[in-house]
């Protein structure tokens, strides 16, 4: 009888072990600052919400408040990839002035974080898997930024930038002077 019920005990064991939760991969954790929820503004951006890499919460970017820079940016860009530090040296320059965030989109949330990490990149980012941003603002390459004014209207800006660029960008399109 025991030999007749071990192997039934020893499937059930088997099957138990295949059901259980996968242990969840370790991921790099987030160098990102955490977001803060719009100031209430009403924006022409598109009416996408997005989850903050650090800890999740969800930001509606049309209620974001101007004057702000978005850059819209992915690990495996080359060009983003020596655009991101001048934009984290805007938000470092800017704070209280202006709102800076960054969106990483179409990425994996380790190589965003393992990044942002090796290149001192600090700001609030959104994290965009599904490219839903790019695509509601019809823009097909990366890197891209959008520049918000204090009356809410938006100019995309579809090139990388340098920092002589990126602080006359700056001026022009949300009144903010900033030295980079």
């Amino acid at each position: 009888m025991i030999r007749a019920v071990l192997p039934a005990v020893a499937a059930l064991l088997l099957l138990a072990g295949c059901t259980a939760a996968a242990p969840a991969d370790d991921e790099t954790p987030s160098p990102f600052a955490t977001c803060a929820p719009p100031a209430g503004g009403d924006t022409e951006l598109p009416d996408v919400t997005l989850a903050c890499f650090t800890g999740g919460e969800q930001v509606r970017l049309g209620e974001l408040r101007g004057p702000a820079v978005i850059n819209i940016w992915s690990s495996f860009c080359g060009p983003c990839r020596e655009e991101l530090p001048v934009i984290q040296r805007l938000a470092d320059r800017s704070a209280g002035r202006l709102t800076v965030l960054g969106v990483d989109t179409g990425d994996a949330r380790d190589a965003a974080a393992s990044f942002g990490a090796d290149h001192g990149v600090s700001m609030p980012t959104l994290y965009d898997r599904d490219q839903k941003l790019i695509a509601a603002l019809g823009a097909v390459n990366l890197p891209n930024t959008v520049f918000v004014d204090a009356a809410g209207k938006y100019y995309l800006h579809r090139l990388p930038v340098d920092a002589a660029e990126l602080t006359r960008l700056v001026a022009e399109h949300t009144g903010v002077t900033v030295r980079l």
